[in-house]
């Protein structure tokens, strides 16, 4: 009984390993890395990949508005917006580096 209990108990840990493997490898690789906005200056183009890549940046904010304006102001400046909807500000130094007149971050 002992032998079954901990070839049950071996099987379950692969099966989550693989699984959570699969996963890494897959984000790594995916859509999840910032991505510079295409070379667009202004317009409507520029709004629409900003308006996109905030929409994704914000859609977990308990104050979403703000999010999206703040988001979109330094989308248009930086044009990069970091992946995720929290933190990689690593991914895009201009957006993590622009501040309030208060010297908090700008940028969600």
């Amino acid at each position: 009984m002992k032998i079954i209990v901990s070839i049950l108990v071996l099987a379950s840990l692969l099966l989550v390993t693989s699984s959570l493997a699969s996963a890494t490898v897959s984000d790594a690789f995916g859509s999840g890395a910032a991505a510079p906005a295409p070379q667009i200056k202004d317009g409507p183009a520029l709004e629409t990949w900003c308006g996109q890549k905030c929409e994704g940046r914000c859609k977990e904010a308990g104050l979403k508005d703000r999010c999206l304006k703040y988001c979109g102001i330094c989308c248009k400046d930086c044009q990069c917006v970091p992946s995720g909807t929290y933190g990689n500000k690593h991914e895009c130094p201009c957006y993590r580096d622009k501040l309030t007149n208060k010297g908090t971050p700008k940028c969600p």
